[in-house]
């Protein structure tokens, strides 16, 4: 056991039928970290996510946060350890943002009691730390795609949670709001929340992951540092394509497809 892990997954597999999803899954997250995760469409992270969130109960194994089995957590204990952000959120109804913000701290009112002023707070503490505190009474689903995300994020930062979960944030972004978004991100990691975040752009975690790891055919590839992780033969193993690296005078890292 790490006493210093937020997170633990030990010896995760989960299937439907015959058919492997998940085999020997096994890292842990440090305090502080955050953790790229990489692998191709099928690889197994959103299943991995639902596991680790206790969405999905059918794995064999064990997932551990903050030293506790989830299986023995109640959904309100679970909402307080961990926070998840999706790629993408269409609300049945046209909630403001103060709304969707709101939702994420239900696990600290009463059962369908109204939002209390501590709820509000801590929602207008979350939508100010990430810099939207003034689209509070817009409309959500006439933010944009950047806005949106923003919003989630402090959906999950209203939850009080210091272990986040992000699934491609970025994916439907353009390339502005992709690097306005990630700096969010790494400022979080930077004041001690830990994070895993999945990604198919591998520059995205050499610029702002402490830690990659590479999802394929179920398993883990490889774990480790983004410089050693992302190498030319990793990326043709989780991606089947060709690429050389290439290192600007600043350090940064771009892949270049080899035609």
């Amino acid at each position: 056991m790490n006493d210093g892990a937020p997170l633990e997954v030990r010896k995760l597999r989960f299937a439907y039928g015959e058919r492997v999803i998940l085999r020997e899954i096994d890292f842990s997250l440090k305090k502080g970290e955050l953790l790229g995760m990489l692998g191709p469409n099928g690889a197994g992270k959103s299943t991995l996510f639902r596991c680790i969130l206790g969405l999905e109960k059918r794995y064999s194994g064990l997932v551990r946060l903050e030293n506790e089995n989830i299986r023995q957590k109640t959904p309100r204990l679970m909402a307080k350890a961990i926070a998840y952000v999706p790629q993408t959120h269409h609300p049945s109804f046209n909630y403001s943002v103060m709304d969707v913000v709101l939702m994420g701290t239900a696990a600290q009112g009463r059962e369908w009691a109204s939002p209390d002023a501590r709820q509000r707070q801590n929602a207008e503490e979350a939508l100010d730390r990430l810099g939207v505190a003034e689209f509070s009474g817009r409309d959500f689903a006439r933010l944009s795609g950047g806005e949106q995300q923003l919003v989630l994020i402090a959906r999950a930062l209203a939850q009080k949670s210091r272990l986040l979960v992000m699934d491609e944030p970025t994916a439907n972004l353009d390339y502005g709001n992709q690097i306005r978004v990630l700096l969010h991100i790494k400022n979080l990691s930077d004041q001690g929340y830990s994070i895993i975040m999945s990604t198919h752009n591998p520059e995205h975690a050499f610029l702002f992951a402490d830690r990659v790891l590479a999802l394929h055919g179920g398993g883990i590839v490889a774990d480790g540092p983004p410089s050693e992780v992302l190498t030319p033969d990793i990326i043709l193993t989780i991606y089947g394509v060709d690429v050389r690296l290439q290192r600007d005078e600043a350090g940064r890292v771009s892949c270049l497809p080899v035609l």
